[in-house]
């Protein structure tokens, strides 16, 4: 596989408190990474750190440049998208509004074979929205509005695609209608690195693990290396 993403010595804080520890992680194209840990293990830091969002030291290389230290634009200008947990929806616009707002004008994927993203394209992955095209957004349910963060995420044709915790407080049936939309995401040709407390959703979406405890990662491998550590998973993901 080629690489996409790759971190080297990772460090992030917020503030004086130091968050991440030297992480080192590599995403390949077309792959699905989860991101496992306990709450406060440094996971949703992570993600802010590939997106500038947080003061940070180590090297990002997206696509073979360096990305660290560039501004959150220019990292999302390059093919990366972020949907935050909190989603970051605009409440007073439609549902339609939203989702021409992830249209980047003039971007084409870097990875050119892969299916480019349209309104109907993600119309289609989500129905709901195409009927709710006209509501405003801030009235959807939680996992309508998920779905429209995904779909607007999608719209500015990311090479990889990094979700904070999708289905945190969300329906067991609306969690099943997303993990349907990950896998043809993924079938489509966009990497994923997601963060994901519920591990049975991970292991069916993911095609590796990368755990993190205190600040760094503590464990790598496939969903098989997962499944049959019964004392890692207890050590450090368990509750």
């Amino acid at each position: 596989m080629n690489s996409l993403l790759e971190i080297n010595n990772l460090h992030a804080y917020y503030g004086q408190s130091h968050i991440l520890r030297g992480v080192n992680l590599n995403i390949n194209q077309s792959e699905v990474v989860a991101l496992l840990g306990r709450n406060g293990a440094g996971r949703s830091t992570c993600l802010k750190a590939i997106m500038g969002l947080v003061r940070a030291e180590g090297e990002i290389h997206f696509l073979g440049k360096l990305i660290s230290r560039r501004p959150s634009f220019m990292i999302a200008q390059a093919g990366i998208a972020y949907v935050p947990e909190d989603r970051e929806i605009f409440a007073n616009l439609s549902v339609e509004q939203n989702l021409r707002l992830g249209i980047k004008p003039g971007k084409t994927k870097q990875i050119s074979s892969e299916k480019k993203w349209q309104l109907d394209d993600v119309y289609s992955l989500f129905p709901i929205l195409k009927e709710r095209r006209h509501t405003l957004a801030g009235v959807l349910s939680g996992g309508e509005q998920q779905m429209l963060a995904l779909a607007r995420s999608l719209l500015g044709n990311p090479d990889l695609l990094l979700v904070d915790e999708p289905t945190e407080g969300l329906a067991p049936q609306i969690i099943k209608q997303l993990l349907d939309v990950f896998q043809t995401i993924k079938q489509s040709g966009v990497a994923i690195l997601l963060v994901e407390q519920k591990l049975n959703l991970a292991l069916q979406l993911a095609d590796r693990f990368v755990i993190l405890g205190h600040g760094q990662a503590v464990f790598e491998g496939s969903r098989e290396d997962l499944q049959n550590n019964i004392e890692l998973r207890k050590e450090w993901l368990e509750v």
